[in-house]
């Protein structure tokens, strides 16, 4: 099934992100999925407030990682990035499962 997941880190640090993603794909990569590629979309305002760890962002940096996976190895990774005390937010996102529905989707997720 392919998946995309959607995070974002507190801003500031490049080096947070990348080491974040990394975390993310060798997790995948672990359990026997594929990562198919990452995009960096940079820093932006949230559409609202988000507090963590007792402060508040107002910007994040955002990347998308897709992936191919199981859902076993799907829920290691939602497990893992919801304990990462620099993510600021995450989602993972199911783009399909059959075949037809995902054979042309590319791996980066370009901004609009």
């Amino acid at each position: 099934m392919l998946y995309e997941l959607i995070g974002i880190v507190r801003p500031g640090r490049v080096s947070e992100v990348k080491e974040i993603a990394k975390t993310a794909g060798s997790i995948i990569i672990n359990s026997g999925g594929v990562v198919r590629g990452y995009s960096n979309w940079g820093t932006f305002l949230l559409p609202a407030p988000a507090k963590k760890l007792q402060s508040t962002h107002y910007t994040g940096h955002h990347f998308i990682m897709r992936f191919d996976s199981s859902a076993k190895s799907q829920h290691a990774l939602r497990r893992t990035m919801g304990l990462d005390p620099r993510l600021i937010k995450y989602s993972v996102v199911k783009l399909g499962s059959k075949l037809e529905d995902i054979k042309d989707v590319p791996g980066e997720a370009k901004f609009n």
